[in-house]
């Protein structure tokens, strides 16, 4: 069993989650493997009861565009620092230096999720307009052009500054020839789910910034994933990622009359299999989450069917 104890950012939210556990460990693992999943690996954090839990939670898993969420984290920490302003203006340009050998690559448009960065080549945009591009739309230009003003140095000392395991940070996005040379972006459940309660906990950024960070998360227009699983009523901060083997999704849940939960759904596939299953799959894992860490509690309203 994948039992075991959360270690939070916060020493007062730390606890083990077994009741009910089993039961859940075997619902997770029969969704996957009704879908044909590779693998999975989830992690839960629930505010209001104290509690967590994870299975296969410390597996790795390629990133995709979830690794954009220690890259925000990294941008409002130099800005909680002081090195940069939310309204710091950023050149937008489309010329990146490979992490192997320094050789110039550039994102294509037709494999970036957004245009209006793209559409900005040449101008400026400001630091927190790249940022929301980032995760609303999952904007790779964005994200390059954020890791290159903040520097990748910078983001991985602030990832390891908040004590984040599970976070492999190693090059931009589209770096062909460090894909080639199997230098990838990596995370576990556990990383994603630290990650995501490092923004969500107060002590460690001002109010002002840590809710830009959270109103960032919530206007993510990925929706099929943990949110679909929910009740009408929850909102969501989340980010989801999604290449040809593998499809994640990792978010904050706010339901009404109690505290938020953090979850992560992380999954893998083979790269010819049929991709239409993949965000049910999340949903599915979504959903028995919900209803294991609200058992107990006074529901408003049922899950969608």
């Amino acid at each position: 069993m994948h039992f075991r104890t959360v270690q939070s950012p916060n020493p007062h939210f730390s606890s083990t989650d077994v009741s009910g556990g089993q039961s859940l460990h075997h619902q997770i693992g029969a969704i996957g493997a009704e879908r044909g999943a590779e693998a999975v690996g989830v992690a839960y954090y629930d505010y209001h009861h104290r509690i967590g839990w994870g299975y296969r939670a410390d597996r790795w898993f390629h990133a995709a565009s979830t690794i954009k969420v220690p890259v925000l984290l990294g941008v409002f920490d130099a800005i909680e620092q002081g090195r940069l302003k939310p309204q710091s203006r950023v050149h937008v340009r489309n010329r990146f230096l490979s992490v192997v050998d320094g050789t110039p690559y550039r994102v294509e448009a037709s494999r970036d999720a957004n245009a209006d960065v793209q559409g900005a080549i040449g101008r400026t945009m400001q630091l927190r307009e790249l940022a929301r591009h980032m995760i609303v739309t999952s904007s790779n230009l964005a994200t390059n052009l954020l890791i290159d003003i903040i520097g990748l140095d910078e983001i991985q000392r602030s990832i390891a500054r908040f004590g984040l395991h599970g976070i492999e940070l190693r090059r931009g996005v589209e770096d062909m020839k460090a894909w080639d040379h199997d230098i990838n972006n990596r995370v576990t459940a556990d990383g994603l789910l630290s990650t995501l309660r490092v923004i969500q906990e107060e002590e460690h950024f001002s109010e002002e910034l840590r809710a830009e960070m959270l109103d960032i998360l919530h206007a993510q227009e990925f929706r099929s994933g943990i949110p679909a699983g929910l009740p009408d009523g929850a909102r969501v901060a989340n980010k989801t990622g999604e290449i040809s083997t593998v499809a994640h999704d990792a978010g904050i849940v706010f339901l009404p009359d109690r505290e938020p939960y953090v979850v992560v759904v992380l999954t893998e596939w083979l790269a010819d299999a049929p991709g239409s299953g993949r965000k049910e799959t999340i949903a599915r894992i979504s959903r028995a989450i919900y209803e294991h860490v609200t058992d107990g509690d006074v529901l408003l309203e049922k899950p969608r069917a």
